[in-house]
């Protein structure tokens, strides 16, 4: 049974980090790319940040230089490090394992950033 299960999110205020976690579990993690995708209320799903199963990553305009996807493949989790958070960044965070055949995705964990 696969399971992608993310954790980490919470209320930060603007200007504030936050790190998200996305552990993977029943698939041969290496094999998979891993995403961050975030959506809102009336707004369709937009891809944060990607990374391959060789570490090669990429990333939206919107947080280029402000986030950093990361992954261990030897404990089937990947990372999202946010920094500089905006409002504009408040959203439910998506991490999903993007296989060659399938493609996982996780419950989600709510980000909101507000003083």
């Amino acid at each position: 049974q696969v399971k992608v299960v993310e954790s980490g999110g919470g209320l930060v205020q603007p200007g504030g980090s936050l790190r998200l976690s996305c552990a993977a579990s029943g698939i041969v993690f290496r094999a998979y790319a891993m995403a961050w995708s975030r959506q809102t209320p009336g707004k369709q799903r937009e891809l944060v940040a990607r990374i391959a199963g060789d570490g090669t990553a990429n990333y939206a305009d919107s947080v280029k230089d402000r986030f950093t996807i990361s992954r261990d493949n030897a404990k089937n989790t990947v990372w999202l490090q946010m920094n500089s958070l905006n409002p504009e960044d408040t959203a439910v965070y998506y991490c999903n394992a993007d296989g060659p055949f399938y493609n996982y995705w996780g419950q989600g964990t709510q980000v909101i950033v507000s003083s």
